[in-house]
């Protein structure tokens, strides 16, 4: 019997990874203190973040640690995401380090951030994979959108409500398995029968082009990093045709 003796291809070690990821982090601000923000959320540092805010908000205003520190940085990280040098778990570290920043400048400035607009995302009825969505809200919260995570396994009724309720400029879907993915024909339906033509993007490992486009509203999301992008369309209020033109075929 032969064992394994190399494990480099089977298992990661992410804190080397984290490592990786700070060489190959670009600089954000030729700020010193802004920049040690940035490098918080590259390091995906929850604790430290609000030290480094903290004390940052003893010399600069909220809305500058927000713009210029945390989005910047979390812009950095969503960068590494694409290139290869972040990994889901860093991922999802920087992003929690990134909402524990915003809340501490939030209490400074005494409101809530005001976002670009919202998004809505979930992952399909009878869907339980939800990474690909996880990904997808990391990103868009970076790009300062509001998400309305609906979660995993969500019913067709509840996303059109949703929709009905919050009024999105774009609502995202995920699905893994081909016997789930038929819920997206039967929610953009249901939305323009209630006239709600809200660009709806599609994505996940059981997706492809051809179907998403066989039906109105749809937009193929090939990758998860394209969401930002998307939503920025949408917010520049491109209709689904052109958003469609633009990002499939």
């Amino acid at each position: 019997m032969k064992y394994v003796t190399d494990t480099s291809t089977i298992f990661n070690r992410y804190d080397l990874h984290i490592e990786v990821s700070r060489q190959s982090a670009r600089r954000v601000s030729d700020d010193q203190l802004l920049q040690q923000v940035a490098d918080c959320l590259v390091a995906g540092d929850e604790d430290k973040i609000q030290q480094i805010v903290a004390k940052v908000l003893t010399n600069k205003a909220p809305l500058e640690v927000i713009n210029k520190g945390l989005l910047a940085g979390m812009q950095e990280v969503g960068r590494l995401w694409e290139t290869g040098d972040c990994f889901l778990p860093q991922l999802i570290l920087s992003s929690d380090a990134m909402l524990a920043g915003i809340t501490l400048c939030e209490a400074e400035l005494g409101q809530a951030m005001q976002k670009k607009a919202k998004v809505i995302t979930h992952t399909a009825e009878g869907d339980i994979h939800d990474i690909g969505q996880i990904i997808v809200n990391a990103l868009l919260s970076a790009a300062g959108f509001e998400v309305i995570n609906l979660g995993a396994d969500v019913l067709v009724d509840e996303v059109v409500d949703a929709c009905r309720i919050h009024k999105p400029v774009l609502l995202t879907g995920t699905a893994l398995m081909t016997t789930t993915m038929t819920a997206f024909p039967k929610i953009a339906e249901k939305l323009k029968k209630q006239g709600l033509i809200i660009p709806f993007a599609c994505g996940g490992g059981a997706v492809n082009e051809e179907f998403v486009t066989s039906f109105d509203l749809g937009i193929w999301g090939k990758e998860a990093s394209q969401a930002p992008g998307i939503a920025q369309d949408a917010l520049n209020k491109l209709s689904w045709e052109e958003m469609r033109n633009k990002w499939n075929g």
